[in-house]
């Protein structure tokens, strides 16, 4: 079954333990959305799914399509086709965004990119982004806003074409217009061939990409889990509710003997 599905993921980044046994299952063709308050580890978690160096994982898998990616380098996980839209975008001077798309692409499908299929696709999504063509000759976000910073990523998204979109915090930052724009590219990729995971604090995004399922991660691990009326009672209730809900759960805790994380 085409479906990302991770099993029992503890990972951690110097020495400090960051996930807590994650469990979760992404179905191919629906959009998931993981909130949570700060520094509970839903970038963390975004990260290691993209293969992010710096986070050691201690146990567990993240498996696409039956295929555990974490023996994967992050570029082969690309090409497997998983997306990571960064909170903060970098920027690359001296790399045009059209040139970089073309690498992107080429290095996706280890194929050359013929120039009018590229073109025309371009202009397609440029269109759906309300952008010119002239965004593409300048140098990857460079002098970019915030904003034009994750509409350029979301642009990136729909050339690649990924099998799932790990999308994190993309929402920082936006303005209602500039959210508008990112949510018509992100709902324009929904189909059977794609899925998505949101980590976002606000539930504003939810209201413009209606996911399947909103999870929340406290002390990173997934404590409850939900439609999308979840996300409405965190708008209206807070954090706090979920956090004493967390407390009262069974604590993980990690053995490096046990297969798996010991509930005690």
């Amino acid at each position: 079954m085409k479906e990302l599905v991770i099993k029992d993921l503890w990972a951690s980044v110097n020495g400090e333990m960051i996930l807590h046994g994650v469990n979760l299952t992404i179905p191919r063709g629906e959009i998931h959305a993981i909130m949570g308050p700060n520094g509970n580890g839903k970038s963390t978690l975004a990260k290691v799914i993209a293969g992010a160096p710096e986070y050691l994982v201690e146990r567990g898998e993240v498996m696409l399509d039956g295929e555990n990616i974490l023996n994967m380098e992050a570029d082969e996980r690309a090409r497997k086709g998983v997306f990571l839209a960064f909170q903060y975008p970098v920027e690359i001077p001296g790399v045009t965004v059209a040139n970089f798309l073309r690498l992107a692409i080429q290095a996706r499908t280890g194929e050359e990119v013929q120039f009018m299929a590229f073109y025309t696709k371009l202009q397609k999504s440029l269109a759906l982004l309300q952008w010119d063509e002239s965004w593409v000759n300048r140098y990857l976000n460079e002098g970019f806003s915030g904003g034009e910073k994750k509409r350029n990523e979301i642009l990136q998204m729909l050339m690649l074409e990924p099998s799932i979109a790990i999308m994190d915090e993309t929402d920082s930052g936006l303005d209602i217009d500039a959210l508008k724009v990112v949510c018509q590219g992100v709902n324009a990729m929904r189909g059977e061939n794609f899925s998505a995971l949101i980590v976002t604090h606000y539930q504003r995004i939810l209201d413009m990409i209606e996911p399947d399922k909103v999870h929340i991660m406290v002390d990173g691990r997934i404590v409850q889990t939900g439609d999308k009326s979840l996300a409405t009672k965190l708008e209206a209730q807070g954090y706090e509710w979920v956090k004493d809900y967390a407390a009262s759960l069974p604590k993980p805790v990690f053995s490096a003997n046990s297969p798996s994380g010991a509930v005690l």
